[in-house]
């Protein structure tokens, strides 16, 4: 069976990404990162969404992206700021190249275990102004990532960065979660943290914009 890491924060878009990659049929390791964010509570849901997907391999990878901050989400001195789904500006909450630091430890992790995919799940279309969720970004990492590994450069073991909803919206990802059974309700999403979801924050914004553009109920807040 062909194997693919996924990149598994513990929120909707990467426990979705996850599902896409069992239902095509990969063995799946499932990668979590405890890079010094401002709470734990996306993790412990990366733990149950793991659990629950019925993967058995889960790497937990740690880093210290707090020591340098500039973030809200890496700072705590930085305040998360309510929510702005009209905003045009790069939010607090970026993480400065937070993505490209994931992909390249994925990369490591996939030639390791001689695995050809990687699962990302950003997009384009819904997201908060990061840059680093566009397809360009993507398309520049898969080719670094093959230039850079013995895999891609020596073994014409090329891997491949899928990023299966980077031209959907999150309404149109939720529905395709749903026909893949994915268990909501243990995704997290607010950047606060806390035992329940904030409900201010960007990132609570679009998913509750999400779940009602889809046409359902957010099972997390029942």
């Amino acid at each position: 069976m062909a194997k693919a890491v996924v990149l598994l924060s513990g929120g909707l878009d990467s426990a979705v990404a996850l599902y896409v990659a069992k239902n095509r049929g990969f063995d799946v390791i499932a990668l979590s990162f405890d890079y010094g964010q401002r709470h734990s509570r996306e993790l412990r849901a990366a733990r149950e969404i793991a659990v629950k997907a019925g993967v058995t391999d889960h790497q937990m990878v740690s880093l210290n992206m707090n020591s340098w901050g500039g973030s809200s989400l890496t700072d705590k001195n930085i305040e998360v700021e309510n929510g702005d789904l009209d905003r045009s500006d790069i939010p607090v909450t970026y993480v400065p190249a937070r993505n490209m630091i994931f992909l390249s430890i994925a990369a490591s992790v996939a030639e390791a275990n001689e695995a050809q995919n990687i699962f990302i799940g950003v997009s384009q279309v819904d997201y908060s102004g990061y840059v680093d969720c566009r397809q360009e970004f993507i398309d520049a990492m898969e080719k670094a990532i093959n230039l850079g590994t013995v895999m891609g450069a020596e073994r014409n073991m090329p891997i491949k960065v899928h990023a299966p909803f980077v031209n959907m919206t999150k309404a149109e990802e939720i529905k395709l979660g749903m026909e893949l059974r994915v268990d909501f309700s243990l995704t997290w999403s607010c950047y606060r943290g806390g035992e329940k979801p904030c409900g201010t924050c960007d990132s609570c914004l679009l998913r509750a914009k999400a779940f009602a553009e889809a046409g359902f109920e957010d099972p997390a807040l029942l």
